[in-house]
């Protein structure tokens, strides 16, 4: 197997991006360079390269020449896709958020006992929540790694009016915490800081765990 360096990728890239993996595309050592910003020696240097690992084919015409990239460059392409798509697909990724335990207002037991939010968190989520919520302080890292979490798929907790007033919807994502199902919510009033998230479980998770304030707690979603 033919092996290319970054810069040769970089080349064999753009060339599938000109449409080198359809059919041979007209193309100049100048306008090469050009685009990867690269003088035109050192993008004919590129094309001779690529060349000889067999990774692109060229053929002069009287109009210009055509560059094709190989099946060989073309299986290039495709690990390199495949590795990008392990690091990127949201899928298949598992987040860990790591805080302490603190004490929220008393908020999350009063919500958590509606039967209506309830019955939802048991539908979307396999579990009667307890009434009441834990609440985490996430370390500076964390809380970074929390608002990454915003392109993941949240499952949404519809809202509901009664004869007295409007409760408003909320987003959840399935969790665990030492191994317990669990699920973040986030209501769609907050008024926790971006360093705090709340956890709902079927069980109460202060005494489950043995856990009081300030102690330390792993959450993994995923």
């Amino acid at each position: 197997m033919h092996t290319i360096d970054a810069e040769d990728a970089a080349c064999l890239r753009r060339i599938a991006l000109l449409g080198g993996c359809k059919g041979p595309v007209r193309l100049s050592t100048q306008t090469l360079g050009d685009q990867l910003g690269i003088s035109q020696q050192t993008a004919s240097r590129r094309l001779q390269s690529l060349e000889k690992a067999q990774m692109i084919s060229r053929t002069a015409e009287p109009t210009g020449q055509f560059v094709l990239v190989t099946r060989s460059g073309e299986e290039h392409l495709r690990r390199e896709f495949s590795e990008y798509s392990k690091i990127f697909d949201v899928k298949d990724e598992q987040y860990i958020l790591t805080g302490t335990v603190i004490s929220g207002v008393g908020e999350g037991r009063y919500y958590m006992s509606i039967p209506h939010y309830q019955e939802q968190f048991q539908k979307l989520c396999g579990f009667t929540p307890y009434p009441g919520t834990l609440n985490i302080k996430l370390n500076p890292q964390s809380v970074q790694i929390r608002k990454r979490m915003d392109s993941l798929e949240w499952t949404t907790v519809p809202g509901f009016k009664d004869e007295h007033r409007m409760f408003g919807e909320a987003r959840c994502i399935r969790c665990t915490i030492s191994d317990i199902p669990c699920a973040i919510v986030v209501p769609g009033r907050t008024h926790h800081p971006e360093d705090v998230i709340e956890i709902i479980s079927g069980t109460q998770l202060r005494d489950t765990l043995g856990l009081q304030e300030n102690s330390d707690v792993s959450v993994v979603i995923g």
